[in-house]
């Protein structure tokens, strides 16, 4: 790694999650996501680098502190009581993936980093840190929803990947072989700069699929419509 920013890294290399987020954005903005692993500058755009901010700070002697500031913290326990930082990661996370906040606030988003406003009362707090939990375990892939698959892949083959293709609910992989009841949402559902469902299988180009990776990419499916459905709850609770 050419610039490995160590100071930061070094947070998510223990048990740990990260909020990743753009600034300065030339497109529309959605880049939002998480991760529990280092991350690249282009984690959410090859246009704009991603920053990664670590819900935790880990200090030389094994213990952790939260990556927040005080005053914000106090501010926030005055509206809705004591929490946890991640109450406050999944609040955050839920805001930001509110299709009216984006909207609203467009023109600030591509000049800054997003900001997020205080919740209303501890009752609409509480409601978007279970909808931003949702959205964290979807997009770690911890959701026990992920198991539940609405795809298919009812042909047998070699499972290479040669020429990527959506048609008809399908996506094939090669001629014989592919994935089956694709929504079209999921296909062209992006986060950031990227549609998952399509970068994740051409990044794959003359590779054959383990069983693995079979059963994840039917997970991500999953994930992208959860994702859809928790985004409109979200923007009523924002209402």
């Amino acid at each position: 790694m050419a610039r490995p920013r160590g100071e930061v890294m070094k947070h998510l290399l223990r048990e740990n999650i990260g909020l990743g987020v753009c600034k300065n954005i030339r497109k529309q903005y959605d880049p939002v996501f998480i991760s529990k692993f280092v991350t690249d500058k282009s984690l959410l755009s090859s246009l704009d680098n991603s920053y990664i901010f670590p819900l935790y700070f880990y200090l030389e002697d094994g213990s952790r502190v939260p990556n927040l500031k005080r005053e914000i913290l106090t501010n926030l326990e005055k509206i809705v009581g004591k929490i946890t930082p991640e109450n406050i990661f999944d609040y955050i996370y839920a805001v930001l993936y509110s299709r009216s906040y984006r909207k609203k606030y467009k023109e600030f988003l591509k000049i800054d980093f997003p900001r997020v406003l205080y919740p209303k009362d501890d009752r609409q707090f509480l409601e978007l840190v279970k909808l931003g939990g949702e959205l964290r375990k979807l997009h770690l892939l911890e959701n026990p929803k992920l198991s539940d698959f609405i795809t298919t892949y009812p042909k047998s083959g070699d499972n290479s990947v040669e020429k990527v293709e959506y048609k008809d609910g399908k996506v094939y992989i090669n001629k014989q072989q592919y994935f089956g009841d694709v929504p079209k949402e999921a296909w062209e559902f992006y986060i950031g700069g990227y549609q998952p469902a399509q970068k994740w299988l051409k990044d794959r180009k003359s590779r054959v699929l383990s069983d693995e990776e079979i059963t994840h990419y039917q997970k991500m499916i999953v994930a992208l419509m959860e994702t859809e459905k928790s985004m409109a709850e979200i923007d009523k609770v924002l209402i």
